[in-house]
């Protein structure tokens, strides 16, 4: 379905809405100067975006305008308009995680190790820029292709900023089932959260499910505090490489001090490649 009043922005004319929420909507389009080449427009409502919001939006901007990686969605073009900005994405044909993991349910642990080290790849982006994501979710890592062999693209930068090293962040941001306990909580935090993030990730890759949940964030949180170990399926757990179960319950740890940095999760034996149980 597309908005009534527009049907182009630039040269890029709309073809249906991918997906909408309360500061932005996206499109798939096709590019006129390209012979129609598909593309995703992300329209960002720069009168709704307080202080916190738009000093995230130009850091996704100056990121994202600044690489070009495999594993991080590419910023094709941005156009300024009145109170909205719009970027010009790349289009992944693939949908996002989230689908994915509803279609096909839990995933082979093969297929998880893969997709995490290609999130890692991306991650690794991230973390020369000493930019923390701090919105990881399946929604927001998106699929190349519907094909059998897609590419792992993070997305979605519009909570994002710089931490430098020694520093911390403070406002309560991200998506709750994949939220460290310490935002939570309300605590100061720095780029272990997104290394929560991945586990949570991780461990619903494999049980088809994230790791907490709970009717109220209270309730959420409660249960992450409470739990002496991992809830993984019972029916999976015995088959799983003791790498693979080491590397998401030490993302996965509720004291950041103890949590897996992201040089340790990135050269994690799981990751580097497969060990004999």
């Amino acid at each position: 379905m597309l908005d009534p009043l527009i049907s182009s922005i630039g040269d890029y004319t709309l073809k249906g809405i991918i997906s909408r929420g309360p500061l932005s909507v996206v499109w798939r389009a096709a590019d006129c100067r390209s012979e129609g080449q598909p593309v995703a427009i992300k329209r960002v409502n720069l009168s709704e975006l307080n202080r916190t919001l738009l000093s995230s939006l130009d850091c996704e901007l100056e990121f994202l305008r600044s690489v070009s990686h495999p594993n991080i969605v590419r910023l094709i073009d941005v156009i300024w308009e009145d109170e909205f900005v719009f970027l010009v994405m790349e289009f992944c044909a693939g949908g996002d995680l989230a689908s994915y993991i509803r279609l096909k349910g839990r995933l082979q642990e093969q297929v998880a190790r893969k997709f995490a080290g290609q999130i890692g790849a991306g991650l690794k982006v991230l973390h020369a820029h000493h930019i923390i994501h701090r919105d990881l979710k399946p929604e927001n890592i998106l699929l190349s292709t519907s094909n059998n062999d897609p590419v792992l693209k993070i997305s979605d930068f519009g909570m994002s900023r710089v931490v430098l090293p020694g520093e911390y962040a403070e406002t309560v941001c991200g998506s709750p089932l994949y939220m460290a306990p310490e935002v939570l909580q309300f605590q100061k935090y720095n780029e272990k959260v997104d290394m929560w993030s991945v586990g949570a990730i991780l461990f619903e890759l494999l049980n088809g499910y994230p790791p907490y949940r709970g009717r109220t964030n209270v309730q959420l949180l409660q249960n992450i505090m409470k739990s002496a170990c991992l809830p993984f399926s019972e029916l999976i757990l015995p088959g799983l490489n003791r790498d693979c179960i080491d590397l998401c319950s030490r993302l996965l740890c509720k004291n950041p001090a103890n949590r897996l940095s992201f040089d340790e999760f990135y050269h994690h034996k799981f990751l580097i490649k497969g060990s004999p149980c």
